[in-house]
């Protein structure tokens, strides 16, 4: 199989997505952040030095997604129709899930932005709770799912 993103003297490249049809195109990505006792009160309480927990974490993830060619070099600047993030509590971890949901309708895929959006949220997350654990774990971070463009419908065995 070729890599998309090399040339013919073995150099990085921006694919040309010119003559791709413009379809409908949709990500769902997660990943989860593992953390103390006390941290995850704390953030459930809203009782963080930093402020608001989750909602910054939404915030950011949101504008990872939108700042994704920014960060990943061979990304495609995009036109995104639409970001949705959630963070579900995971009391059993303890933690929380951040996914990310992401739309456009364009000539590439929104994968990228999903995953950017799902690890800034998480990231966020660690910055503005290290001072109650700096132990905190994240993983699991994966694409859960993706329609639109030529290559069709991907899912993610136990997404």
């Amino acid at each position: 199989m070729q890599l998309t993103h090399i040339n013919e003297q073995n150099l990085p490249k921006m694919v040309d997505v010119g003559d791709k049809d413009i379809t409908r195109r949709v990500a769902h990505a997660s990943g989860q952040i593992k953390m103390s006792p006390a941290a995850f009160e704390a953030v459930k309480e809203g009782s963080g030095k930093k402020g608001p927990v989750l909602q910054t974490a939404v915030a950011a993830a949101v504008m990872g997604a939108k700042r994704t060619s920014d960060l990943i070099p061979m990304c495609h600047i995009l036109s995104l129709t639409g970001v949705n993030i959630t963070i579900d509590e995971l009391p059993e971890l303890p933690g929380f899930r951040v996914s990310a949901e992401v739309k456009t309708d364009g000539k590439t895929g929104v994968e990228m932005e999903a995953l950017t959006a799902v690890s800034v949220g998480l990231l966020t997350i660690y910055d503005m709770v290290k001072a109650v654990d700096k132990s905190m774990e994240i993983s699991q971070i994966h694409l859960n799912s993706k329609s639109g463009g030529k290559s069709g419908e991907y899912r993610r065995e136990n997404a």
